[in-house]
């Protein structure tokens, strides 16, 4: 009765998130007070464990750089690049589409595809209204790019780190087993992107010319303050980048870059903290607490453990199922909880074969997750993190135009990553 009451609840909370009849805020809150009420979470430990509750990692990893990006943002260095891709692409749509997604894929293996949206959606903003075009098919086209892009790394997408520390997977195992199929996926879809938004793609020679006789050396208003302000993001950068051999968690490291970036900016904190998107974080809070009831009544694990029975020794069925399973369920619960949950099952999982194929089971079920986080409008951080960028800058997001277009990326990325599974590992 109590798995079926949480699926219940959250089964409800979603069709609420999805129509948009109520602020999704205060549906995750009311769903989460609801399923705490009728003791279907895991108590206090919502708040104390890591796998049953609030995944403080990413809550404090959000608001560390919001706090960077904010104090960034008074350096006018999101002008100067918006300017800088706007001459570039010679103001024509899909060119600009293209340079934003390609620095978006670039920088997600690194900085994390949270941390990547929170720097280019600013940027993408500002340049798309210098050219009088909506921001809205840019930022969705880069969400779907980070969340592409981030899968080649340990450190791009929160489910590898989760991934990686539960499997004894290393960067570079990430960076040979993951990159070459994340690069061809990020090409293909390149190209989709051209029929996707081909009717958003609207160009106005008159702006263009007004954009390209601007001087992008202009828009920067404190040199000092950005010089600070780069080398202490260089520094988070670079921590990020280390995270497998400093073992400091990018949550400190965000926190204590967005310390020091307050120290060495002189910045009003008040004024600082307007910046931090609340409502982002707060939503979070609920959908962990919302996905931990699924897990502490076992809707999760029962889904689970029913998929490796009913695979049994076959691996490549099993691989199968954990690409096409994880990308459907990491679309629906969010891609952080659903990993962490499901982790210790595939580990089971992988156990039972030699290490090899093991190993491969690990990949597809990594593939799935990462990929599954376009599937919609709150499957990952970084679609919830840019839909609430767009709303601050009075372009909204609604959750079914974003999941129109990522359903359809979600299902092609899925569809390769399973060839590529298929030829490398079990062929």
């Amino acid at each position: 009765m109590s798995a079926a009451a949480a699926l219940a609840v959250f089964v409800t909370a979603f069709f609420f998130i999805a129509t948009e009849k109520v602020d999704k805020t205060k549906v995750v809150l009311i769903a989460a007070g609801v399923m705490t009420v009728l003791g279907l979470t895991p108590g206090a430990d919502v708040f104390f464990s890591e796998h049953d509750g609030i995944d403080w990692n990413v809550i404090f990893l959000l608001l560390g750089m919001m706090i960077i990006v904010g104090i960034i943002k008074n350096t006018g260095v999101f002008d100067y690049l918006a300017i800088w891709a706007a001459k570039r692409s010679k103001g024509k749509p899909y060119r600009l589409m293209v340079l934003l997604m390609l620095i978006t894929a670039v920088a997600s293996p690194f900085l994390d595809n949270v941390t990547t949206i929170m720097l280019v959606a600013p940027v993408t903003v500002v340049v798309c209204n210098r050219l009088r075009i909506s921001p809205i098919p840019y930022l969705i086209a880069e969400v779907l790019a980070s969340n592409i892009g981030g899968a080649a790394t340990l450190i791009g997408d929160p489910p590898n780190i989760i991934i990686g520390s539960r499997a004894g997977l290393t960067f570079n195992d990430f960076l040979v087993h993951m990159t070459p199929i994340v690069v061809i996926i990020f090409i293909v879809f390149t190209l989709l992107t051209r029929v996707l938004f081909r009717k958003e793609f609207k160009y106005n020679p008159e702006y263009a010319a007004e954009v390209m006789s601007l001087d992008e050396r202009k828009a920067i208003t404190d040199t000092g303050l950005l010089v600070r302000c780069l080398v202490v993001l260089g520094g988070v950068i670079i921590a990020f980048a280390l995270h497998s051999v400093v073992h400091v968690d990018p949550s400190i490291v965000a926190l204590v870059g967005a310390g020091v970036m307050l120290l060495v900016s002189k910045a009003d904190v008040p004024e600082v903290m307007r910046e931090v998107e609340w409502s982002v974080l707060v939503f979070f809070a609920g959908l962990f607490v919302m996905v931990a009831g699924l897990g502490h009544t076992g809707v999760i694990e029962s889904a689970g453990n029913w998929a490796a029975e009913t695979v049994g020794d076959d691996y490549f069925v099993a691989a199968t199922g954990l690409l096409f399973g994880s990308a459907v369920f990491g679309a629906f619960f969010d891609n952080i909880p659903y990993t962490a949950t499901m982790a210790p099952i595939v580990e089971g999982m992988a156990a039972g074969a030699d290490p090899a194929t093991g190993e491969a089971l690990w990949w597809a079920f990594a593939l799935g997750a990462d990929f599954g986080g376009n599937g919609t409008a709150i499957a990952a951080s970084a679609n919830v993190v840019a839909i609430g960028i767009a709303a601050k800058s009075g372009h909204p997001i609604s959750f079914w135009q974003f999941t129109k277009y990522g359903v359809v990326v979600t299902v092609l990325s899925t569809l390769m990553a399973w060839v590529y599974v298929a030829l490398r590992y079990f062929t």
